[in-house]
């Protein structure tokens, strides 16, 4: 479905960067498939560096119903008059710069979209404006998902709208290292390129179901109740993470209770899919069989697996056990070893320091300067 939404989007990151350079002038409006970080922009934005004195607020418009949250009147003070006053929620009483999201402003009943058209085109309300260097942003879901966004032409007009696009796989994969995303998720995702879809790029749903059966498409007349998104394969990671604490400490967490989780959270289709993956990861050689002998330890037949053990590596390797690590991460083939050295160089790689001093990862990463660029 090529068309006029698809044409113009941008990735995340570009998004960011159109936000931190205009926002200040323009209210950008983002739009774009629900579960795939648009919520994400304002941490994104207040990380950089031009942003560190930026107070972030951040105004869930689901949970606006009219004008009045957002602005109460009251006498003035001469007792004759009235005037309206806005809630502190919005930072128009503070003296700094701040970085405003409205998230989820589609949604936002229209009394309430009225009230604050005016911080949106002029950044000023009444006698009270936002400092100059403030940021005025705002998401919202895509008309054509049928979740009842929509946003009045007068107030389009009055703003900046951008689509975002879905994150691709590798996209998906390098920010899935920095955010400690389980090993089952990382390796499935990696296999499974259709989960990064979107339902535009299909001509009909009919099309979508066959080739993407895991994400959602709103023109289908049978609906999964859930469905891959970037947020929901984050909610999976989460709960494999909790089923390996809750058994590690001696607790229940059986394989039903984990099919039924992750049915509600990816869908039936997805949860069988990961219930496959869950059960390959436990082939996988443990951390204390490397450690007490890299030379020895198994390594696993089947690619995905070895996928997981390099993801597993990558989460959760420490300075104490780099060298044993590293040592067998050589008996690896190839592609498993440039999946390792590509995810050490991750933007915001949270164990870099863990690894960038040993002098094994060190020799290693110089006899393999080849591998990183061939399979990032």
């Amino acid at each position: 479905m090529s068309n006029i939404i698809t044409q113009f989007a941008l990735d995340i990151n570009e998004t960011a960067d159109l936000i931190a350079a205009t926002g200040h002038n323009r209210t950008v409006i983002v739009q774009g498939e629900m579960g795939w970080g648009k919520s994400a922009l304002q941490r994104i934005i207040a990380d950089m560096p031009q942003f560190k004195n930026h107070a972030s607020i951040y105004i869930d418009c689901t949970t606006k119903t009219d004008s009045g949250d957002f602005f109460m009147v009251k006498y003035s003070d001469d007792g004759e008059t009235f005037r309206t006053v806005p809630h502190e929620e919005l930072g128009l009483h503070l003296s700094g710069p701040v970085i405003l999201m409205f998230d989820e402003i589609g949604k936002m009943p229209r009394s309430a979209f009225n009230a604050v058209l005016r911080i949106l085109y002029e950044r000023k309300y009444g006698e009270k404006q936002l400092h100059s260097d403030s940021i005025v942003m705002a998401t919202t879901n895509l008309a054509a998902e049928g979740i009842g966004d929509l946003l009045p032409p007068h107030g389009r007009n009055r703003c900046t709208v951008v689509t975002m696009k879905k994150s691709d796989q590798l996209g998906w994969l390098g920010w899935s290292i920095a955010a400690g995303i389980h090993p089952t998720i990382q390796a499935w995702a990696k296999d499974t390129p259709q989960l990064f879809h979107s339902f535009m790029d299909f001509e009909t749903p009919a099309i979508c179901e066959r080739e993407a059966p895991h994400i959602y498409d709103p023109r289908s007349a049978n609906k999964p109740v859930a469905f891959v998104t970037g947020r929901s394969l984050e909610g999976a990671s989460d709960i494999m993470h909790d089923r390996d604490n809750t058994l590690a400490a001696g607790g229940v967490f059986t394989d039903g209770m984990l099919r039924a989780a992750l049915a509600g959270t990816v869908g039936p289709r997805g949860a069988m899919d990961l219930m496959a993956y869950y059960t390959l990861l436990q082939q996988v050689p443990s951390k204390e069989e490397i450690i007490n002998d890299p030379m020895g330890a198994r390594i696993p037949d089947k690619v995905s697996a070895v996928c997981m053990l390099v993801y597993r590596g990558l989460a959760t390797v420490e300075r104490a056990w780099a060298p044993q690590w590293m040592t067998y991460l050589r008996r690896l083939d190839r592609p498993a070893q440039g999946l390792f050295g590509n995810g050490t160089r991750v933007k915001g790689y949270p164990r870099l320091d863990e690894i960038a001093r040993c002098k094994e990862y060190q020799q290693w990463a110089l006899e393999n300067a080849h591998l990183f660029a061939a399979t990032k």
